[in-house]
């Protein structure tokens, strides 16, 4: 396990690190508040103006779906058998599409993610790399048809549209999807579905649903729903409101919406019909990776912030940085962040060499660590700005309540914690033996 980084690694780093002092940082605060005023459910843009200038430089620059290699593997799911043997996509034996991205593995993104984390709402989506459209794209890569690619894989590829993906309901619990409700049922050649769902990130302004929906309500647990692509200006698709979080509703959002007698072709199923659980874990493993190096990069801006305000501000007759406490801040930071890395990259090479099934395990663990690190480290850099830090004239409380949903998205804590645990005590009980 070798984390050494290439010199393309390092340059491309450097670019990023260059482009986002160069374009993002002096304009944040304007980019933040120009997605709340100009992607709006009545405007119906992607992008605001600012954001779309930076994206085209970006895109003009090569830092463009850094996240996405250049022929993505496809098929390697669609073709298994479905969970009660249903037959292989027919999406197994094409190319995936090509030139697109830079070919980086899951570990060498992950250290420009990091770089990304310092501005986690606006830098992912000056280079195309924002979620949901990241696991959106690479789902359509290896499940898709080729018609499907056509419509909406190459227009995400190209940055021209924006999509969402549905899954979580408010009547039933988000961390168990077997208990999801949202039906489709085949009717004359179409999907007919009907739904409620809600936290349905990114819906404003998005150009398409990625609807995960019982198709197969007495099938398997695990083999009842399935993947749908929906227009969103398909009629029956209502997008309700954006639901405030934390007092913030603007901008692409967290959505409720809803499906009503919502009709879409039939061909718009996204891989074989029942494997909607395992298209989702294809897609949320390198997803996760994801969200963890950009907490550590948010990690390390907050670090930044404190020890700058720390080494500036006096207070009783001296520096903070020379206060016990502040330096204890500080040092627990520092530890935390490193260690949450390592073990962040520790997973995605392990997802890397071995696949993503063998690295459930430190995936459901850095998805733990990273997530709670990232609010401490935060949470200590806001009470050395004292009531500065309270207040959006710095990054810090943005940041705060932007991170706070880790400990929720893509499985809350305590069921990443449970299947650590019950991975660990099977081991043992199986008669494992040491690492």
């Amino acid at each position: 396990m070798d984390f050494e980084l290439s010199p393309r690694v390092v340059e491309l780093r450097d670019r990023v690190r260059a482009f986002l002092d160069e374009h993002v940082y002096p304009v944040e605060a304007e980019a933040l508040r120009a997605l709340d005023e100009e992607v709006t459910v009545d405007s119906g843009r992607a992008y605001p103006e600012l954001l779309v200038e930076i994206r085209e430089r970006a895109r003009d620059a090569g830092l463009w779906n850094l996240f996405m290699a250049e022929s993505m593997p496809v098929g390697s799911s669609a073709s298994r058998p479905g969970p009660t043997g249903s037959g292989a996509g027919s999406s197994a034996s094409r190319p995936g599409p090509t030139g697109y991205g830079v070919g980086l593995t899951n570990w060498e993104y992950g250290v420009l993610c990091e770089e990304m984390g310092r501005s986690p709402a606006i830098a992912p989506m000056a280079f195309n790399c924002a979620a949901p459209d990241t696991g959106n794209i690479e789902i359509l890569a290896e499940h898709g048809t080729d018609e499907q690619r056509e419509r909406w894989l190459e227009p995400l590829l190209a940055g021209e549209i924006r999509s969402c993906f549905a899954m979580t309901e408010p009547e039933v619990a988000g961390s168990d999807p077997r208990t999801l409700r949202a039906t489709a049922r085949l009717e004359g050649g179409e999907w007919v579905i009907d739904g409620h769902k809600w936290f349905t990130s990114g819906a404003v302004g998005a150009s398409v649903a990625i609807a995960m929906v019982v198709t197969d309500p007495d099938a398997h647990p695990y083999a009842r729903a399935s993947m749908i692509l929906v227009p969103t200006d398909a009629a029956g698709f209502e997008l309700v409101r954006p639901v405030s979080v934390m007092g913030h509703d603007g901008g692409p959002g967290h959505c409720e919406l809803r499906f009503g007698g919502c009709r879409v072709p039939e061909a718009n199923l996204l891989g074989p019909r029942q494997a909607g659980f395992v298209i989702a874990q294809d897609r949320l493993g390198p997803g996760r990776i994801h969200h963890c190096m950009r907490a550590i990069g948010t990690c390390e801006r907050a670090i930044e912030m404190m020890c700058r305000r720390a080494n500036e501000r006096e207070a009783f007759g001296g520096r903070l940085a020379d206060k016990q406490f502040v330096q204890d801040m500080v040092a627990k930071s520092r530890i935390e962040t490193d260690q949450a890395r390592l073990l962040t990259l520790s997973a995605a090479w392990k997802m890397d060499a071995r696949g993503k099934k063998e690295a459930r395990r430190e995936i459901s663990m850095i998805k733990v660590v990273a997530a709670n690190v990232v609010m401490d480290v935060l949470d200590r850099a806001i009470q050395v700005h004292g009531a500065l830090g309270l207040s959006d004239d710095t990054p810090l409380a943005g940041m705060w309540r932007f991170s706070r949903m880790l400990k929720v998205a893509d499985g809350p804590d305590e069921v990443h914690k449970m299947v650590i645990a019950r991975r660990e005590l099977a081991h043992w009980k199986d008669g494992g033996e040491r690492g």
